[in-house]
């Protein structure tokens, strides 16, 4: 299938989704994951329609933002991401997915004053607790999510989650459910200025039970782009 018509499936099955567990569709945004993808082919995915880009590498994303910045693009950063890489990472990009440290985020508000932004993050959990895995461990969230709440050069604007990668989506759905419980735990404890409105979960592989399980973004590569290089 041409790219085209692999994003306008995906957009079809996102919209079916939402509405089986009587969401309205326009509460998912699709990211389109488009690392290692090369920058003519991330083009031809904008003019068909894509709006967010989601990267993993500062240095990759830096030459495509380069060369597509014509574009009203918002790009988002999904992949660990190291303090030594946030002044690059506040120039790039409009969310950070991946923040699973408080000194990260120190070094993220530091870079973000300096160019006068603020800079919208998200959480990661390590819901599963894999030591393979990057994220804050789930018993430690709320305590990170204090502290980020009071740096005034970010705006916490939810929480990110990879749950195991399973053959069987269903497989994946208590992990989710997991992630949005823990959201509404600590959005119980009524902290001043914390909105966790945005939940990053579900791939290419189990989108559709994330979206049942509260998901607003998708982070989506291989069903638009195809398989990796």
């Amino acid at each position: 299938m041409a790219l085209k018509d692999n994003l306008e499936s995906v957009v079809e099955r996102m919209h079916a989704a939402a509405v089986s567990c009587g969401r309205k569709p326009e509460e998912v945004r699709l990211v389109a994951v488009s690392k290692t993808v090369p920058a003519d082919r991330v083009e031809k995915a904008i003019v068909a329609g894509v709006q967010f880009l989601g990267e993993n590498y500062v240095q990759e994303a830096s030459q495509k933002f380069n060369l597509l910045s014509t574009y009203p693009i918002s790009w988002h950063f999904i992949g660990h991401l190291q303090s030594n890489k946030a002044r690059f990472a506040v120039r790039i990009f409009n969310l950070i997915h991946s923040v699973d440290s408080l000194k990260l985020a120190r070094a993220l508000d530091k870079q973000a004053a300096k160019v006068d932004k603020i800079q919208d993050i998200l959480i990661q959990v390590n819901i599963a607790e894999e030591a393979t895995k990057s994220g804050v461990q789930v018993e430690e969230t709320l305590d990170l999510v204090r502290h980020v709440s009071q740096l005034e050069h970010l705006c916490l604007k939810g929480l990110m989650t990879m749950p195991p990668y399973f053959y069987a989506p269903e497989k994946a759905r208590p992990f989710f459910k997991a992630l949005r419980e823990l959201r509404d735990k600590i959005m119980a404890e009524k902290m001043p200025d914390v909105r966790l409105d945005e939940l990053s979960m579900g791939m290419t592989g189990d989108f559709e039970v994330a979206i049942e399980e509260g998901a607003t973004l998708i982070r989506v590569g291989t069903a638009i782009f195809g398989e990796r290089q």
